[in-house]
């Protein structure tokens, strides 16, 4: 459950960042929006493997 709490917290932490750029059009907002996507689809990817892995591991 850890890795599910790393996802909900790196979510909340770019809700600031959504709203700058979509309600004021603040460009740098976007940017770090953009950045912080890429890293939840890394850590989305790195949560996928390890989940695999188990589910390998007791078959």
């Amino acid at each position: 459950m850890a890795r599910f709490d790393e996802i909900k917290n790196l979510v909340m932490s770019l809700e600031g960042d959504f709203e700058k750029f979509y309600e004021k059009g603040n460009q740098a907002a976007g940017t770090r929006v953009r950045k912080g996507m890429q890293d939840l689809k890394t850590l989305a990817q790195n949560i996928r493997a390890e989940v695999q892995d188990q589910k390998n591991a007791k078959a």
